[in-house]
Protein backbone atom coordinates (compact mmCIF):
# COMPACT_ATOMS: atom_id res chain seq x y z
CA UNK A 1 0.00 0.00 0.00
CA UNK A 2 1.26 3.53 -0.69
CA UNK A 3 0.47 7.23 -0.37
CA UNK A 4 -1.05 7.58 -3.83
CA UNK A 5 -3.70 5.04 -2.86
CA UNK A 6 -4.63 6.94 0.28
CA UNK A 7 -4.70 10.25 -1.56
CA UNK A 8 -7.11 8.74 -4.09
CA UNK A 9 -9.34 7.43 -1.31
CA UNK A 10 -9.21 10.75 0.53
CA UNK A 11 -10.20 12.70 -2.60
CA UNK A 12 -13.04 10.24 -3.23
CA UNK A 13 -14.27 10.55 0.35
CA UNK A 14 -14.34 14.35 0.31
CA UNK A 15 -15.99 14.38 -3.12
CA UNK A 16 -18.57 11.93 -1.85
CA UNK A 17 -19.12 14.01 1.28
CA UNK A 18 -19.90 17.10 -0.80
CA UNK A 19 -22.26 15.16 -3.02
CA UNK A 20 -23.90 13.61 0.01
CA UNK A 21 -25.32 16.96 1.01
CA UNK A 22 -27.87 16.39 -1.75
CA UNK A 23 -29.59 13.69 0.26
CA UNK A 24 -32.58 13.41 -2.02
CA UNK A 25 -30.38 12.31 -4.94
CA UNK A 26 -28.58 9.85 -2.67
CA UNK A 27 -31.81 8.38 -1.40
CA UNK A 28 -30.68 8.63 2.22
CA UNK A 29 -32.85 11.49 3.41
CA UNK A 30 -34.44 11.04 6.79
CA UNK A 31 -37.79 11.64 5.14
CA UNK A 32 -37.19 8.83 2.67
CA UNK A 33 -39.50 5.99 3.63
CA UNK A 34 -38.29 3.58 0.99
CA UNK A 35 -36.64 0.54 2.50
CA UNK A 36 -33.10 -0.23 1.41
CA UNK A 37 -30.85 -3.24 1.85
CA UNK A 38 -28.38 -1.08 3.80
CA UNK A 39 -29.18 1.42 6.52
CA UNK A 40 -26.93 4.48 6.08
CA UNK A 41 -26.65 7.26 8.66
CA UNK A 42 -24.97 10.13 6.76
CA UNK A 43 -24.19 12.13 9.91
CA UNK A 44 -22.21 9.12 11.23
CA UNK A 45 -20.87 7.20 8.24
CA UNK A 46 -19.60 10.15 6.18
CA UNK A 47 -17.66 11.90 8.99
CA UNK A 48 -16.29 8.54 10.17
CA UNK A 49 -15.04 7.71 6.69
CA UNK A 50 -13.40 11.14 6.35
CA UNK A 51 -11.67 10.70 9.73
CA UNK A 52 -10.49 7.17 8.85
CA UNK A 53 -9.10 8.45 5.55
CA UNK A 54 -7.26 11.25 7.34
CA UNK A 55 -5.80 8.87 9.90
CA UNK A 56 -4.70 6.51 7.14
CA UNK A 57 -2.98 9.33 5.28
CA UNK A 58 -1.19 10.41 8.44
CA UNK A 59 -0.21 6.81 9.11
CA UNK A 60 1.32 6.43 5.67
CA UNK A 61 3.36 9.59 6.14
CA UNK A 62 4.77 8.05 9.31
CA UNK A 63 5.54 4.51 8.17
CA UNK A 64 7.04 5.54 4.83
CA UNK A 65 8.87 8.50 6.32
CA UNK A 66 10.98 6.51 8.75
CA UNK A 67 14.72 6.92 8.91
CA UNK A 68 16.82 4.43 6.97
CA UNK A 69 17.74 1.20 8.72
CA UNK A 70 21.43 1.39 9.66
CA UNK A 71 23.65 -0.70 7.38
CA UNK A 72 25.23 -2.40 10.37
CA UNK A 73 21.79 -3.55 11.58
CA UNK A 74 20.96 -5.00 8.16
CA UNK A 75 24.27 -6.84 7.83
CA UNK A 76 23.89 -8.27 11.33
CA UNK A 77 20.49 -9.85 10.65
CA UNK A 78 20.31 -13.58 11.39
CA UNK A 79 17.50 -15.83 10.15
CA UNK A 80 17.81 -17.93 13.28
CA UNK A 81 16.43 -15.03 15.28
CA UNK A 82 13.13 -15.28 13.37
CA UNK A 83 10.45 -17.49 14.93
CA UNK A 84 10.29 -21.04 13.54
CA UNK A 85 6.96 -20.54 11.78
CA UNK A 86 8.25 -17.58 9.75
CA UNK A 87 11.90 -18.55 9.45
CA UNK A 88 11.71 -20.34 6.10
CA UNK A 89 10.54 -17.14 4.37
CA UNK A 90 13.34 -14.96 5.78
CA UNK A 91 15.53 -14.08 2.81
CA UNK A 92 12.84 -14.41 0.13
CA UNK A 93 13.19 -11.86 -2.65
CA UNK A 94 11.60 -11.53 -6.10
CA UNK A 95 10.87 -8.27 -7.91
CA UNK A 96 8.79 -10.16 -10.47
CA UNK A 97 6.50 -11.55 -7.78
CA UNK A 98 6.25 -8.11 -6.19
CA UNK A 99 5.28 -6.46 -9.49
CA UNK A 100 2.66 -9.13 -10.15
CA UNK A 101 1.19 -8.66 -6.69
CA UNK A 102 0.93 -4.94 -7.43
CA UNK A 103 -1.32 -5.77 -10.39
CA UNK A 104 -3.77 -7.57 -8.07
CA UNK A 105 -3.51 -4.69 -5.62
CA UNK A 106 -4.28 -1.86 -8.02
CA UNK A 107 -6.88 -3.82 -9.99
CA UNK A 108 -8.84 -4.57 -6.81
CA UNK A 109 -9.43 -0.91 -5.93
CA UNK A 110 -11.90 -0.04 -8.72
CA UNK A 111 -13.21 -3.60 -8.94
CA UNK A 112 -16.42 -2.99 -6.92
CA UNK A 113 -17.63 -0.89 -9.87
CA UNK A 114 -18.68 -4.22 -11.42
CA UNK A 115 -21.57 -4.19 -8.95
CA UNK A 116 -23.10 -1.35 -10.95
CA UNK A 117 -23.90 -3.82 -13.73
CA UNK A 118 -26.57 -5.21 -11.41
CA UNK A 119 -29.67 -3.03 -11.76
CA UNK A 120 -30.81 -3.61 -8.17
CA UNK A 121 -27.46 -2.59 -6.72
CA UNK A 122 -27.08 0.26 -9.20
CA UNK A 123 -30.18 1.91 -7.72
CA UNK A 124 -28.32 2.13 -4.40
CA UNK A 125 -24.96 2.98 -5.97
CA UNK A 126 -24.14 5.95 -3.69
CA UNK A 127 -25.00 3.94 -0.58
CA UNK A 128 -22.86 1.00 -1.61
CA UNK A 129 -20.07 3.37 -2.68
CA UNK A 130 -20.00 5.01 0.75
CA UNK A 131 -19.81 1.63 2.46
CA UNK A 132 -16.91 0.63 0.20
CA UNK A 133 -14.97 3.79 1.03
CA UNK A 134 -15.66 3.20 4.71
CA UNK A 135 -14.38 -0.38 4.49
CA UNK A 136 -11.24 0.67 2.61
CA UNK A 137 -10.37 3.41 5.07
CA UNK A 138 -10.91 1.11 8.06
CA UNK A 139 -8.47 -1.36 6.54
CA UNK A 140 -6.07 1.52 5.93
CA UNK A 141 -6.19 2.66 9.56
CA UNK A 142 -5.65 -0.87 10.87
CA UNK A 143 -2.73 -1.46 8.50
CA UNK A 144 -0.84 1.76 9.19
CA UNK A 145 -1.41 1.51 12.93
CA UNK A 146 -0.12 -2.06 13.08
CA UNK A 147 2.92 -1.17 10.96
CA UNK A 148 3.78 1.71 13.29
CA UNK A 149 3.45 -0.46 16.38
CA UNK A 150 5.12 -3.66 15.10
CA UNK A 151 8.02 -1.94 13.30
CA UNK A 152 8.94 -5.34 11.82
CA UNK A 153 11.60 -5.79 9.15
CA UNK A 154 10.47 -7.43 5.92
CA UNK A 155 11.84 -10.85 4.85
CA UNK A 156 13.84 -9.39 1.95
CA UNK A 157 16.03 -7.51 4.44
CA UNK A 158 17.58 -10.92 5.21
CA UNK A 159 18.44 -11.50 1.52
CA UNK A 160 21.88 -10.72 0.12
CA UNK A 161 20.29 -10.63 -3.36
CA UNK A 162 18.15 -7.59 -2.56
CA UNK A 163 19.85 -4.19 -3.16
CA UNK A 164 21.23 -2.73 0.05
CA UNK A 165 19.39 0.58 -0.45
CA UNK A 166 16.11 -1.33 -0.65
CA UNK A 167 16.91 -3.31 2.50
CA UNK A 168 17.70 -0.07 4.33
CA UNK A 169 14.63 1.88 3.14
CA UNK A 170 12.14 3.13 5.71
CA UNK A 171 9.44 0.95 4.14
CA UNK A 172 11.50 -2.11 5.01
CA UNK A 173 10.04 -1.90 8.53
CA UNK A 174 6.42 -2.27 7.38
CA UNK A 175 6.17 -6.04 7.34
CA UNK A 176 3.29 -6.48 9.82
CA UNK A 177 0.64 -6.84 8.73
CA UNK A 178 0.34 -7.51 4.99
CA UNK A 179 -1.39 -4.52 3.36
CA UNK A 180 -1.74 -5.82 -0.22
CA UNK A 181 -3.68 -8.99 0.68
CA UNK A 182 -5.72 -7.05 3.24
CA UNK A 183 -6.88 -4.53 0.65
CA UNK A 184 -7.55 -7.16 -2.02
CA UNK A 185 -9.58 -9.13 0.54
CA UNK A 186 -11.52 -6.03 1.60
CA UNK A 187 -12.42 -5.20 -1.99
CA UNK A 188 -13.27 -8.68 -3.27
CA UNK A 189 -15.13 -9.95 -0.21
CA UNK A 190 -17.05 -6.67 -0.12
CA UNK A 191 -18.24 -7.40 -3.65
CA UNK A 192 -19.29 -10.94 -2.74
CA UNK A 193 -21.05 -9.84 0.44
CA UNK A 194 -22.98 -6.99 -1.21
CA UNK A 195 -24.10 -9.21 -4.08
CA UNK A 196 -25.23 -11.91 -1.66
CA UNK A 197 -27.20 -9.37 0.39
CA UNK A 198 -29.08 -8.21 -2.72
CA UNK A 199 -29.48 -11.73 -4.11
CA UNK A 200 -29.51 -14.14 -1.12
CA UNK A 201 -31.00 -16.96 -3.18
CA UNK A 202 -28.50 -16.73 -6.04
CA UNK A 203 -25.86 -19.42 -6.50
CA UNK A 204 -23.64 -16.78 -8.11
CA UNK A 205 -22.75 -15.46 -4.67
CA UNK A 206 -20.72 -18.61 -3.95
CA UNK A 207 -18.77 -18.07 -7.18
CA UNK A 208 -17.96 -14.53 -6.07
CA UNK A 209 -16.86 -15.67 -2.62
CA UNK A 210 -14.68 -18.31 -4.29
CA UNK A 211 -13.10 -15.74 -6.59
CA UNK A 212 -12.52 -13.41 -3.64
CA UNK A 213 -10.72 -16.14 -1.76
CA UNK A 214 -8.64 -17.07 -4.82
CA UNK A 215 -7.58 -13.48 -5.57
CA UNK A 216 -6.66 -12.89 -1.94
CA UNK A 217 -4.70 -16.14 -1.69
CA UNK A 218 -2.84 -15.42 -4.95
CA UNK A 219 -1.86 -11.97 -3.70
CA UNK A 220 -0.67 -13.41 -0.39
CA UNK A 221 1.46 -16.09 -2.07
CA UNK A 222 3.05 -13.52 -4.39
CA UNK A 223 3.90 -11.27 -1.44
CA UNK A 224 5.43 -14.26 0.33
CA UNK A 225 7.58 -15.13 -2.68
CA UNK A 226 8.54 -11.47 -3.11
CA UNK A 227 9.88 -11.36 0.43
CA UNK A 228 7.53 -8.55 1.38
CA UNK A 229 5.87 -10.38 4.25
CA UNK A 230 6.22 -13.33 6.62
CA UNK A 231 3.44 -15.96 6.86
CA UNK A 232 2.12 -14.46 10.12
CA UNK A 233 1.90 -11.04 8.42
CA UNK A 234 -0.09 -12.57 5.59
CA UNK A 235 -2.44 -14.57 7.79
CA UNK A 236 -3.24 -11.46 9.80
CA UNK A 237 -3.67 -9.26 6.73
CA UNK A 238 -5.97 -11.72 4.99
CA UNK A 239 -8.06 -12.14 8.16
CA UNK A 240 -8.39 -8.39 8.72
CA UNK A 241 -9.24 -7.64 5.10
CA UNK A 242 -11.80 -10.43 4.86
CA UNK A 243 -13.54 -9.44 8.08
CA UNK A 244 -13.69 -5.75 7.16
CA UNK A 245 -14.98 -6.50 3.66
CA UNK A 246 -17.78 -8.66 5.04
CA UNK A 247 -18.63 -6.97 8.33
CA UNK A 248 -18.96 -3.37 7.12
CA UNK A 249 -21.90 -4.23 4.81
CA UNK A 250 -23.27 -6.72 7.33
CA UNK A 251 -23.36 -4.22 10.19
CA UNK A 252 -25.21 -1.73 7.98
CA UNK A 253 -27.68 -4.29 6.72
CA UNK A 254 -31.32 -3.30 7.15
CA UNK A 255 -32.60 -6.13 9.32
CA UNK A 256 -36.25 -5.29 8.65
CA UNK A 257 -35.64 -5.46 4.93
CA UNK A 258 -34.23 -8.95 5.16
CA UNK A 259 -36.45 -10.54 7.76
CA UNK A 260 -37.86 -13.89 6.67
CA UNK A 261 -40.45 -14.08 9.43
CA UNK A 262 -43.52 -11.81 9.35
CA UNK A 263 -46.35 -11.59 11.89
CA UNK A 264 -49.62 -10.06 10.71
CA UNK A 265 -52.69 -9.34 12.85
CA UNK A 266 -55.64 -11.63 12.17
CA UNK A 267 -59.25 -10.87 13.07
CA UNK A 268 -61.64 -13.74 12.47
CA UNK A 269 -65.02 -14.61 13.98
CA UNK A 270 -64.57 -12.12 16.77
CA UNK A 271 -61.20 -13.57 17.76
CA UNK A 272 -57.95 -11.66 17.63
CA UNK A 273 -54.60 -13.27 16.85
CA UNK A 274 -51.61 -13.33 14.52
CA UNK A 275 -50.78 -15.15 11.34
CA UNK A 276 -47.10 -16.02 10.78
CA UNK A 277 -45.51 -16.07 7.33
CA UNK A 278 -42.02 -17.48 6.77
CA UNK A 279 -40.31 -16.63 3.47
CA UNK A 280 -38.27 -19.60 2.22
CA UNK A 281 -36.56 -17.63 -0.54
CA UNK A 282 -36.42 -14.12 -1.89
Amino acid sequence: MNKSLVLSILIAVFSFSSYAQQTDSLGISLADKKQHVYNIRPWVDIPATVVFAGLTLRGFSVIYGRDEVPEAEILALNKNNVNKFDRSSAGNYSEKAKNTSDLFFYASMPLPLVLLFDKEIRKDGPRVGLLYLEAMTITGVLYTTSAMIADRLRPYTYSSEAPLDKRQGGGARNSFFAGHPALVATSTFFIAKVYSDYHPGSKMKWVLFGLAGSATAATALLRLKAGEHFPTDLITGVTVGTLVGILVPHIHKNKKMNSRLALLPNYQNGNTGFTAFYKLSK
